[in-house]
C-alpha cells in the first residue's frame, strides 16, 4: 500500500460539473483546508488540453498542502504534468495500458460496483479502489446504488491491503449509516462542493471518519 494512501480517509473530487472553471483554485484551496487527504479532478465532456490547463492550476494548491492530486481519466495528462495518480474506470483499460503511460510510481486507482470487480482489481494490483455508487447520485446518472450490504465484506477481505474508497451519494446525512456499513473511507462529492461553506462541511466528515 502506498503511503501517501495508508491514512487516507476523505477523498474529495474538484468536480467541474459543480465547479466553475475561475473558481478552481478558491474550491481546492477549500477542500484542502477542510482536511481532504486525497483531492481528483474531474472534468466530463472537456478535451484533454483544458484538463491538463486545470490540473496544472491545481497541482501547487496541493503540494502547498502535501496531498495527492488524481486526475480523472486521463493518464496522458497525469504523466505530462507530474500529477500523483490517475484514476480509470471499467471501460478504460487495464492496468498495464495505464502503467506504460505514467510509470510504476504513480497511484493508479479503478472505479469498481460489485465484489467481484473489487476482487478483480486487487488482483490486477490497482492501489486503491473506488466502490459503489453506494446510492443514487447526480454525477453517475442512470446508475442504480448498489446499496451497503457489501461494504462490510468488501472492506474487510481487502481493506488492509487495498483502500477500499465508498462512493456514490454519500452525504453528511447518511455519513453515519454508511460507517455503521463498515466503511473506512470514502468519497464524497456534490454534498461538499454545494456547501455553504466548504472548509465547514469537509472538516465536519474528516472528523467523522479521521479514526477509522
Amino acid at each position: 500500500m502506498k503511503p501517501s494512501l495508508a491514512s487516507a480517509r476523505l477523498y474529495a473530487i474538484l468536480d467541474l460539473g459543480y465547479v466553475s472553471e475561475p473558481k478552481l483554485e478558491e474550491v481546492a484551496r477549500e477542500l484542502l483546508e477542510g482536511g481532504a487527504d486525497l483531492l481528483q479532478l474531474r472534468a466530463k465532456g472537456y478535451g484533454e488540453s483544458d484538463i491538463e490547463g486545470f490540473c496544472r492550476r491545481v497541482l501547487p494548491i496541493c503540494r502547498e498542502f502535501g496531498v495527492p492530486l488524481i486526475v480523472n481519466d486521463f493518464a496522458k495528462v497525469a504523466a505530462a504534468i507530474g500529477a500523483d495518480g490517475v484514476h480509470i474506470g471499467q471501460e478504460d483499460g487495464s492496468l498495464e495500458d495505464v502503467r506504460a503511460i505514467v510509470g510504476e510510481e504513480m497511484i493508479v486507482g479503478r472505479s469498481t460496483h460489485s465484489p467481484e470487480q473489487a476482487h478483480a482489481a486487487q488482483v490486477e494490483g490497482f492501489d486503491y479502489i473506488g466502490f459503489g455508487p453506494l446510492f443514487p447520485t447526480p454525477t453517475k446518472q442512470g446508475r442504480p446504488g448498489i446499496g451497503l450490504e457489501n461494504v462490510r465484506p468488501v472492506e474487510s477481505t481487502m481493506g488492509s491491503q487495498l483502500p477500499v474508497f465508498c462512493i456514490g451519494g454519500i452525504q453528511r446525512r447518511n455519513l453515519a449509516e454508511v460507517l455503521a456499513a463498515g466503511a473506512r473511507r470514502m468519497v464524497i462529492v456534490s454534498d461538499l462542493l454545494t456547501a455553504s461553506s466548504i472548509v465547514q462541511a469537509t472538516r465536519s466528515v474528516k472528523e467523522q471518519v479521521a479514526d477509522r
